[in-house]
């Protein structure tokens, strides 16, 4: 029976823990235009932690599948056919993620039309399949990316960051909850993402000499946050002293990221979510990724607000380690990012309903 009301399901599937934030604000549109969201989640990294933080309604469904190619290929297509009774159930009229290859596979076969979002051009998609739209930061400009998409390709202006710190209010409590002072140099640290596809191991290098940099001054406390349970234990291991006198913490809890980076003095991180969140907040940050870098982060580095770390030398000579001026509110400028993105989907759906119709 076709559906002339307008309204659609949408599922979403939160696949990294980056994705949690960046889709509440649009999950949030979406209801208030009446349509209903299918949210499920992958058991990776702090994905589920952070939903329940935020007290997000999903569906977990799935685990990370580790490093091995052809056990990350096997995992995908797991984890596709996993989410196919939930899928087939609730009977999405469209699926939506930032990059959930599970989504974008199982979509393909039960012929839901997916919107596709990204900000790394360089990301690996899955061959012989159009998501109907892919929406991307407008610095991402290049024209041959346009033949990836049925219905072609959209555009915001700013970061995919700017969609949820444009609402940030700070927790200065998060300093007294990790027992640091204010007299302290704070240093927030996301290591490299080593099971990542793109993962160059430069950036390990990278990361242990920022520890032994950093943790060499006196003044200077370190929040590691760690992406597994794995580096989490090398920490431990490799640095142990400076982990039992509180020089290195590594929290037990879940924080709200932008709080940790807000009342951060500088950020060092081997992904891309943290550092760019970092210059969307005007905070100091240095990268460590050693990938292919994007048109994202080159923008940012033409523009100072994010310094590429490119070698051992370059961490000793360019990070600056003093304390920041923090104001106690954040000037994010207004939600053009969130416009853009909702008119983009609007325009997706609004085919959908028109093909319901037999319209188009």
């Amino acid at each position: 029976m076709n559906d002339a009301s307008g309204k659609r399901k949408i599922w979403i599937d939160l696949d990294n823990s980056p994705h949690v934030p960046f889709f509440i604000p649009i999950l949030r549109e979406l209801e208030k235009s009446g349509h209903a969201v299918l949210l499920t989640t992958r058991d990776r990294f702090q994905v589920c932690s952070l939903a329940d933080y935020h007290k997000l309604n999903y569906t977990r469904i799935g685990k990370h599948s580790g490093v091995n190619k052809l056990v990350k290929l096997a995992g995908l297509i797991l984890r596709s056919f996993q989410l196919a009774p939930i899928v087939l159930k609730e009977r999405p009229h469209i699926s939506l993620s930032h990059g959930s290859r599970s989504l974008i596979l199982l979509s393909s076969l039960l012929r839901i039309p997916t919107i596709l979002l990204f900000d790394y051009e360089y990301a690996k998609m899955l061959p012989f399949i159009k998501p109907v739209m892919g929406i991307a930061p407008e610095v991402i400009d290049d024209p041959a990316i346009e033949k990836h998409f049925r219905f072609g390709f959209r555009t915001y202006r700013g970061l995919k960051e700017d969609v949820y710190v444009s609402t940030f209010r700070p927790d200065t409590a998060a300093l007294r909850k990790l027992n640091l002072k204010e007299t302290d140099i704070v240093a927030t640290i996301r290591p490299p993402a080593t099971e990542a596809h793109y993962h160059n191991p430069e950036s390990e290098k990278l990361f242990d000499e920022v520890v032994k940099f950093l943790g060499a001054n006196s003044e200077v406390r370190l929040v590691i946050l760690p992406r597994n349970d794995s580096q989490r234990n090398q920490i431990y291991t490799t640095w142990s002293t400076w982990c039992n006198e509180g020089k290195i913490i590594i929290p037990d809890q879940v924080f709200n990221g932008l709080d940790l980076i807000w009342n951060s003095d500088l950020v060092v991180s081997g992904g891309g979510t943290m550092n760019r969140e970092a210059a969307a907040l005007g905070v100091p940050v240095y990268s460590i990724f050693r990938g292919k870098i994007g048109a994202v982060d080159r923008y940012l580095a033409e523009r100072g607000r994010l310094i590429l770390l490119e070698t051992v030398e370059d961490v000793r000579s360019r990070i600056r380690l003093v304390r920041r001026a923090k104001e106690r509110e954040v000037n994010a400028g207004e939600r053009t990012a969130l416009k853009q993105i909702m008119v983009a989907i609007e325009e997706v759906i609004e085919k959908s309903v028109s093909a319901s119709m037999g319209c188009v």
